[in-house]
């Protein structure tokens, strides 16, 4: 009788590389628009854009304006449907109907798609979908493959019955009709998120100018008086989810607890205190409770281009006689008090969280200093890396001779001086000082032309640089700076900026991915790959399985993989089973890394093993491109093998 123990044991090691626990990642979520690439909704109607109104039939000789701008007087439901159409209006030139479109299609799946809709209507359809079948309330389109790129769909309401009028449309994506409310999410787009540990919400709540469609709007009024109530957000029966109040709060909670990901909200920056309350409220009672919530008072208050650091200044600063910006912090410690106060009994499922300005250090310290003690448990900078104004006037010296390669030395000559020096002193200044941790509300590459907006001399570089391996390795080299920032008590958290979105050379290639169908075989996707592998294999991980049908006779060391590598490979080998011991026992093992001028790089394994299979990953970001050996001993066992690194 073999004497074994008959067990199945797994066991998991993580050994991190350069001495650093590893931080954890989240991700923000692009905002929702008619062309967007993410495409998180099965029902496309929630990304149509906002309706607008033209001549229900064409005028021949008349102006035929695409959008009258009448929509706004049209007497309509509590959730954008008009009562009935044609609507008449004494200033156009005739009836007036609605229309809206998704200006791109890049990303629908090709396939079969079913309009649906409540009430009675007639409707004209145009763009790359062809009509298939039609019956009062459903209508079915099909879209050819490969017809996406340069396609678009648009619909019209030409006549809505007072008596019932259409409502509740839906278009849904293939496949989907039976699951789109138990499923509202694309499979594709959930599936790629779920490596995420936080989803931050900041655009898809429209929290920058939110409600509002400009900056200018935002602090139009002369009093403090234009405070949000709580019926007045975005709904679930709401037409579309593109306004300025964004996605309903419901489907963030959904989307959490279907994912299993903590979720970070951002609070309107003029909800009223009821709203504040009644949204915590819906929170605490919705969120599955294992899951944490991290609130943030609106987004980047200090940011001059946006609203809500206009309106703050106006209404916290100026009219109240305060000085910019110990003026704005009344209104984020408000915010933190009432969800204190809704959480109270159960305050460990909120991390309360201020957002400051990574390189304004000043700015930073005089709003969190002037925080109550105890009122929150973070402060999160961003955490970018980008090129400086000076960067940015060499390259358009180079102008379309510009390589990547200029652009990577152009960063790594400045980083140290500038984002690495800034996010330092915020910790030794802020985070030491208070004993909190610093989390990074966004980061990653911000590598963009001055002035933002403007078509640079070395746009092609730019857009070069999104899919080169050097960008993985900008990453990588990234994340082993912040895990500097953190200490064991004080854990980190990096919020990607942002999950999927095409490149651009004027206003930035923010999107690890460029499109949610994107093939990474064909088009690269080095930011998205370098996170998915810092997330998954940063650690050097072993993992022993064993039970009676899998004795290991013989000791086995295998060619790593992939081979060549850069920066990560994996190792797999096999510890024999000592002849007559039992499972329990253990033999002494090394499997250590050499240069080729055989110096000891890296010891991967130096400890007593258990009979089994193992496999470890190696991170060698930090090596130089070339030749190593790798050897595996045990005992009289030797074996020796060669990989190749290649940058």
């Amino acid at each position: 009788m073999k004497n074994l123990f008959v067990i199945i044991l797994f066991s998991i090691l993580s050994i991190n590389t350069n001495g650093q626990e590893k931080i954890e990642i989240g991700t923000n979520i692009t905002s929702i628009s008619d062309y967007m690439s993410e495409m998180p909704f099965v029902d496309l109607m929630h990304s149509s854009r906002e309706w607008m109104t033209s001549n229900y039939c064409w005028i021949s000789g008349g102006e035929n304006i695409w959008n009258t701008e009448y929509y706004e007087q049209i007497p309509k439901d509590e959730n954008g449907y008009p009562f009935s159409l044609p609507f008449y209006h004494a200033e156009a030139e005739t009836l007036q109907a609605i229309h809206t479109i998704w200006a791109s299609i890049d990303a629908w799946p090709a396939g079969e798609y079913t309009f649906l809709y409540d009430g009675d209507g007639d409707f004209t359809f145009s763009g790359s979908l062809v009509q298939a079948t039609k019956e009062p309330g459903k209508i079915i389109f099909n879209l050819e493959e490969g017809i996406q790129e340069t396609g678009n769909f648009s619909f019209k309401i030409v006549r809505s019955d007072s008596n019932d009028h259409v409502r509740n449309i839906r278009l849904l994506m293939p496949g989907t009709l039976q699951t789109y409310e138990s499923m509202p999410f694309h499979n594709a787009w959930f599936n790629k998120l779920e490596d995420f540990k936080v989803i931050r919400f900041m655009d898809w709540g429209h929290t920058n100018n939110w409600g509002n469609n400009y900056s200018w709007e935002c602090f139009d009024d002369d009093t403090d008086t234009i405070k949000t109530s709580w019926d007045e957000r975005s709904k679930l029966s709401n037409y579309t989810w593109t306004t300025n109040k964004g996605v309903p709060y419901e489907i963030m909670i959904d989307l959490c607890n279907k994912l299993n990901s903590d979720m970070w909200i951002c609070v309107p920056h003029s909800a009223s205190d009821d709203y504040i309350s009644q949204l915590a409220t819906l929170l605490k009672e919705n969120l599955n409770p294992s899951l944490k919530i991290y609130v943030e008072y609106s987004n980047e208050t200090w940011n001059w281009m946006f609203g809500q650091t206009q309106w703050l200044n106006k209404f916290g600063c100026e009219n109240k006689g305060l000085q910019w910006p110990e003026g704005i912090v009344p209104y984020i410690q408000n915010c933190m008090n009432i969800f204190s106060n809704v959480f109270s009994n159960e305050m460990d499922r909120i991390v309360r969280v201020v957002g400051v300005q990574a390189a304004w250090l000043d700015v930073s310290k005089r709003i969190v200093f002037n925080m109550r003690e105890n009122s929150f448990d973070a402060f999160a900078p961003a955490a970018y890396f980008a090129l400086s104004s000076n960067a940015d006037s060499v390259l358009d010296t180079l102008g379309s001779s510009t390589t990547v390669d200029d652009i990577v030395k152009k960063i790594r000559s400045e980083i140290e001086s500038n984002e690495m020096a800034w996010l330092t002193e915020q910790k030794e200044e802020i985070s030491d000082v208070l004993d909190l941790p610093m989390l990074f509300y966004e980061g990653g590459q911000h590598i963009t032309p001055t002035p933002f907006g403007e078509e640079p001399t070395y746009s092609q570089a730019l857009l070069d640089i999104q899919r080169d391996t050097a960008m993985y390795n900008l990453y990588m080299e990234w994340f082993r700076f912040l895990e500097t920032l953190q200490t064991p008590e004080n854990k980190s958290l990096f919020m990607n900026f942002s999950f999927i979105a095409e490149r651009s050379t004027k206003y930035g290639s923010w999107g690890i991915l460029e499109s949610l169908n994107q093939d990474t075989s064909v088009v690269p996707a080095p930011k998205y790959q370098a996170i998915l592998d810092y997330i998954n294999s940063d650690t050097t991980t072993v993992s022993v399985k064993s039970n009676e049908d899998n004795i290991i006779n013989t000791f086995k060391l295998d060619q790593n993989y992939p081979n060549p590598f850069n920066p990560f490979t994996t190792i797999k080998y096999s510890i024999s089973n000592v002849v007559g011991a039992n499972f329990a026992s253990t033999t002494k093992v090394k499997l250590i890394v050499f240069d080729i001028l055989g110096r000891k790089i890296a010891t991967l394994v130096d400890k007593n093993q258990k009979p089994g299979n193992y496999e470890i990953t190696w991170n060698a970001i930090k090596q130089s491109s070339g030749v190593y050996y790798y050897q595996l001993s045990s005992g009289e066992y030797l074996e020796t093998r060669k990989m190749i690194l290649l940058k």
